[in-house]
């Protein structure tokens, strides 16, 4: 493998010919003269800041490193919900959150909705998919669902195992994530004995779990995950003295939102530094090993002779909080959780160039539509990349404004007690709950701010205003959340409809059931109060 990785390193930067250079609102659109073949590697739970200056200091990523040399990196790229399957169902879609209803893990998009991937195919491409797709409804566990159906109810429970880490024994161990590996392996065979035999070009798409935590079996039988698991192999690309301790705000203090989360993850008890800084490190080792499980593709390519025909895209569907802000997993808006990485390399593509301007997963859609040459919908919430990375496009300056100077972010799952919004622009992120009232919004100046530790929203409400008027004119979040309330409910009674007799018992075996079990009734009768009224969300009180 260290051959190859030297062979790669060694290859001269990726020049061929260039996308056109004619741009439409939403994209070039034009037909390429040799269409590339495209491959995009999507990871689950990856911090979008390791992949830049500092965060790249903390964890060695040879082949995120490489893509960044020899292609465009994003700097402010950004998921469109951070939580796995409403994400992936607004990269899969190219449209916001809230215009296809993908609320949570268990709702997302019809199996049979048109992807990019579909309409690739329809215009010549040959396609295949391995690994974690995770956008269509459906899926994950019983306890994941109600959770999210009962975010407005009345009480506060963990819903999850304590965060921790588990070392694999054998020292040596380089495939941890048995499964990614397996599909990565898959994928690779597949360009050794099927690619490299078409005459037309492919999309090639590959999903892993990793850095995903892994399950923790002692949450129950609908279990959590919330262990941080790696080797010594992996450890040891990580610099121990270089990870930070993030800064807390008392119990007290924290938004109303932010405890319940942190509660319901189990984060509000005590933590050593040790604790903290062993979580931080074992997920930057399994960041190592994601790493190194897309430098399999890479070096495939560039043995198969195709990296230089192949536009390789990497990105996440979200990023992974990792104790920041007494939390850990995603369901955030702040940027461990929300901040994903975004490279492109490839013919045309600009090597070396770091992009500042905000992006977010819609934009995925049309990019691999532009990069087909296929004509853009005009529906579609997101935007093509290449104004931003292609060769053709020379005086990026013209473009400043093809690529609105904003994201949208939404959140309606579990964990968190109000639906949740950010409006995302160059130096400010501003985040809205629920109706716009009945929960304080916060507001962070991120080029003074970057840790988000200071809520400036009251300091300054002329600026607060102003970001809230733009955020209700891309969407009418009041309404969206009055909707959210109201399917969470519905959904709810069909559920306990459902299960019938054994409701009392289901429930009380979820995830939650350490917590539910010491006082069942209080648990059921607060429900059934939620049922019977129409429930804002809470401020609980910080115990």
């Amino acid at each position: 493998m260290l051959l190859l990785w030297e062979l790669v390193v060694a290859a001269s930067a990726l020049a061929t010919p260039a996308p056109g250079a004619a741009v439409q609102r939403r994209g070039a659109a034009q037909a390429w003269p040799d269409a590339p073949n495209v491959v995009l590697v999507v990871s689950d739970s990856f911090d979008g800041r390791l992949t830049f200056y500092p965060g790249s200091q903390v964890v060695k990523l040879p082949f995120i490193n490489f893509m960044k040399a020899h292609g465009t990196s994003f700097l402010n790229a950004y998921t469109n919900s951070p939580i796995c399957c409403p994400s992936r169902a607004a990269m899969w879609s190219g449209l916001f959150t809230h215009l296809t209803e993908s609320w949570n893990n268990f709702k997302g998009l019809d199996p049979n909705y048109t992807t990019w991937m579909d309409v690739m195919k329809k215009h010549g491409y040959r396609t295949q998919k391995f690994g974690k797709l995770d956008y269509t409804s459906g899926h994950h566990s019983i306890s994941n669902r109600v959770e999210a159906w009962t975010r407005d109810v009345a009480f506060l429970l963990r819903q999850e195992g304590r965060p921790m880490v588990n070392l694999f024994p054998k020292k040596t161990k380089v495939r941890v994530m048995e499964k990614d590996w397996r599909n990565t392996d898959r994928a690779v065979n597949w360009l050794r004995k099927e690619a490299t035999n078409y005459t037309q070009p492919f999309v090639l798409y590959l999903g892993l779990n990793l850095p995903h935590p892994y399950p923790s079996p002692s949450s129950g039988e609908n279990f959590g995950a919330s262990i941080f698991r790696t080797s010594l192999y992996w450890l040891k690309k990580v610099s121990y003295d270089a990870i930070k301790i993030p800064k807390w705000s008392p119990l007290s203090e924290m938004h109303p939102i932010d405890y319940y989360s942190s509660y319901t993850k189990n984060c509000t008890g005590k933590f050593t530094e040790k604790e903290i800084k062993n979580v931080r490190a074992f997920y930057y080792a399994m960041c190592a090993e994601t790493d190194a499980m897309l430098g399999e593709i890479i070096l495939a390519l560039r043995q198969l002779g195709l990296l230089q025909k192949t536009i390789v895209i990497y990105t996440s569907d979200h990023g992974e909080l990792a104790m920041e802000h007494r939390q850990f997993y995603k369901m955030s808006m702040y940027e461990a959780s929300a901040h994903v990485p975004l490279l492109i390399m490839g013919p045309g593509i600009k090597a070396n160039l770091q992009v500042s301007n905000v992006v977010s997963l819609v934009d995925i859609y049309p990019t691999m539509l532009d990069i087909a040459g296929i004509p853009l919908p005009q529906n579609l919430s997101g935007y093509s990349l290449l104004p931003l990375s292609s060769e053709a496009l020379k005086n990026e300056h013209k473009f400043k404004n093809l690529h609105p100077p904003w994201i949208l972010s939404e959140f309606h799952g579990c964990n968190v007690n109000a639906s949740t919004y950010m409006l995302r622009t160059n130096q400010w992120k501003y985040i809205a709950y629920s109706d716009g009232s009945s929960v304080s919004p916060q507001l962070f100046d991120l080029s003074s701010d970057p840790d988000e530790l200071t809520n400036i929203a009251t300091k300054f409400p002329e600026i607060t205003y102003s970001l809230d008027q733009k955020l209700r004119s891309i969407i009418n979040y009041p309404k969206v959340s009055a909707s959210v309330h109201q399917y969470n409910k519905e959904q709810f009674i069909k559920w306990k409809q459902s299960v019938g007799q054994n409701y009392s018992n289901v429930i009380a075996n979820l995830r939650w059931h350490q917590d539910w079990q010491k006082e069942p009734r209080k648990y059921e009768s607060a429900i059934n109060q939620w049922l019977k009224t129409h429930t804002n969300p809470k401020k609980f009180e910080q115990k």
